[in-house]
């Protein structure tokens, strides 16, 4: 509709004031489009940085001492507590980013529940998402990571900072390819996930142990 009462009122400063006048008007357009385009711009790199500054502050936190780490991760069985989504779309960080009274932070800050368990040999996945899917899901709970897997690999791998790499790839979870779990020295963590039917995305959180059971 904008182009169309844009291509309109262009035409008709063409027929009643001439090429001068025309000109006038394109070189206001442009400038506001670049402005748009700055805003958009603006938005992703804040939104960026502010996930940098997240995973930071969680490299920096102590969630669980590297002893109690070793030996929770060894058992097994464990948990990955998400806090924070990191969409790879730049459209939905700039939507996300442009609500008024609202910050890309808070936004994609997670409440409780969500994450990845290991328990009795299982995976169990609970974690939303944001992005573009290539494909609508024909069953709309299945527009976010909920799944139970019960045939799954996991390599594990170790760099020289001492930080853990889990790559996990689930047999029996048709559009989940590859999870890719990193574990910092502190007991913060992160869970990239690519999938056949959807662009990539990861999750800032961490390590904790399985809650006891009533």
């Amino acid at each position: 509709m904008i182009k169309r009462v844009t291509k309109l009122k262009l035409m008709k400063l063409l027929l009643t004031n001439g090429f001068e006048k025309i000109t006038h008007e394109i070189r206001l357009l442009n400038k506001t489009i670049k402005k748009i385009n700055i805003y958009k711009m603006k938005n992703i790199i804040l939104s960026i940085a502010s996930s940098v500054l997240f995973l930071q502050s969680c490299a920096s936190q102590i969630y669980m001492e590297p002893q109690q780490l070793a030996t929770v991760l060894q058992s097994g069985e464990f948990m990955f507590t998400a806090k924070r989504a990191n969409p790879t779309n730049y459209a939905v960080i700039n939507t996300v980013s442009s609500i008024p009274n609202a910050t890309s932070t808070r936004i994609l800050d997670l409440g409780t529940g969500y994450g990845i368990q290991f328990k009795n040999k299982e995976m169990i996945v609970s974690l939303p998402y944001f992005g573009q899917a290539y494909r609508a899901p024909s069953n709309p709970d299945k527009a976010s990571f909920r799944f139970t897997s019960k045939d799954f690999s996991m390599q594990q791998s170790q760099d020289k900072k001492g930080k853990i790499i889990y790559t996990i790839e689930p047999r029996d979870i048709t559009n989940v390819q590859k999870i890719y779990l990193e574990v910092y020295p502190k007991g913060s963590a992160m869970v990239s996930i690519n999938a056949s039917d959807r662009q990539p995305i990861s999750y800032d959180g961490y390590i904790e142990k399985l809650p006891a059971e009533q």
